[in-house]
């Protein structure tokens, strides 16, 4: 099957799945908030900082915690879809739009019980399980942030040591990435080296939400193949240093002619991950 043709047919399909998806989702939300962080992400270019915003969407017993680019690579998604199915249209067309490519395309579900890992490697959803974080250190030290008073927290996590400010009078025991289980809302996070920060930029109060529900399609959670962190990673690895059998998988036939791009895109792949500074160290 031609590659282009491929693609279309997939898209057309995760298009179809995620209007569905969004369109019966009954999680209401409580508390919405955006954070902003800043991250020197390349071993190579130490002075570079990323900058990327994420959404931290609060339920009854659950937080989704997910790069704010996903959400709009899904929303355009659906909206084209939806142009689509209203036009009368058996196809959809994606040529000409532009779609935001997140640095981080995992989402992360946080609960009172575990933290549960998401992330998507060639067609398949692989998911693994943690604890929810119990070892924080409480510091007896006060600060204000952004006219929010905080107190402060310490904890040594996965090769890092981090520095947190979470605020009790916000009762949500939640945070950016896996960092949960404290007595308030994470406001702001960083490890000591500088290297990852995470800052509450915005929130949306329960009060203002009216009956809003979670902006996050089930496509990016729901039937995801169990499994562990270091298989996950392993198979990133895997994929990426077979990615002609990979796409081969996906029955996408590859030109004589787009061989050496297909290479080159190996290449790069490879020198992005040895290149990577991640969040986790060990």
């Amino acid at each position: 099957m031609n590659g282009y043709k491929k693609i279309l047919i997939f898209l057309t399909f995760f298009a179809s799945l995620l209007f569905y998806a969004q369109e019966n989702k009954k999680d209401t939300l409580i508390a919405d908030f955006t954070y902003l962080l800043k991250a020197k992400i390349n071993k190579s270019t130490p002075d570079y900082i990323h900058e990327e915003f994420f959404s931290l969407q609060v339920l009854n017993n659950k937080a989704f915690f997910i790069s704010e680019k996903a959400l709009k690579f899904d929303s355009i998604f659906q909206s084209e879809f939806q142009k689509a199915t209203i036009g009368g249209s058996t196809s959809t067309s994606f040529k000409g739009k532009s779609f935001p490519k997140t640095k981080f395309p995992y989402t992360i579900i946080q609960s009172n019980q575990n933290n549960q890992y998401f992330e998507r490697v060639g067609m398949t959803l692989l998911s693994y399980k943690e604890p929810t974080i119990n070892t924080w250190k409480l510091i007896d030290e006060l600060k204000i942030i952004n006219t929010i008073s905080c107190k402060k927290a310490e904890i040594t996590y996965k090769g890092r040591n981090w520095i947190a400010w979470y605020s009790t009078d916000i009762p949500i025991p939640y945070g950016p990435y896996k960092f949960s289980g404290l007595p308030g809302l994470i406001i702001k996070i960083a490890d000591d080296k500088g290297e990852y920060d995470f800052e509450l930029v915005k929130s949306v109060p329960r009060s203002n939400l009216n009956g809003k529900i979670c902006r996050v399609s089930t496509l990016r959670y729901e039937n995801a193949k169990e499994t562990t962190i270091a298989r996950l990673q392993e198979t990133k690895k895997n994929s990426i240093n077979n990615l002609t059998g990979t796409l081969a998988n996906m029955e996408t036939t590859i030109a004589p002619e787009s061989r050496e791009t297909v290479r080159n895109i190996q290449k790069r792949q490879q020198q992005n991950m040895i290149d990577e500074n991640s969040i986790e160290i060990d």
